[in-house]
């Protein structure tokens, strides 16, 4: 039985409407195993990039590949 695993993904956008990301800034921290774990990741990365209004990160998972 194959887990759903979890990535935190982002970086810098080109705006505050966070659709581009900037080339050279993309950022993916994974996998995590429990959605706690990439939470855990996710508040500190966001927290370290407080001060920046166009830095964003996400929680992405991948489905379980069940047979």
């Amino acid at each position: 039985m194959n887990k759903t695993r979890f990535w935190v993904v982002g970086g810098e956008y080109t705006s505050c409407d966070c659709d581009t990301l900037i080339s050279g800034t993309e950022r993916v921290v994974g996998p995590f195993e429990s959605r706690t774990d990439a939470e855990q990741t996710w508040r500190s990365l966001s927290e370290d990039h407080r001060p920046q209004a166009q830095v964003r990160f996400t929680i992405a998972h991948e489905p379980s590949m069940g047979a």
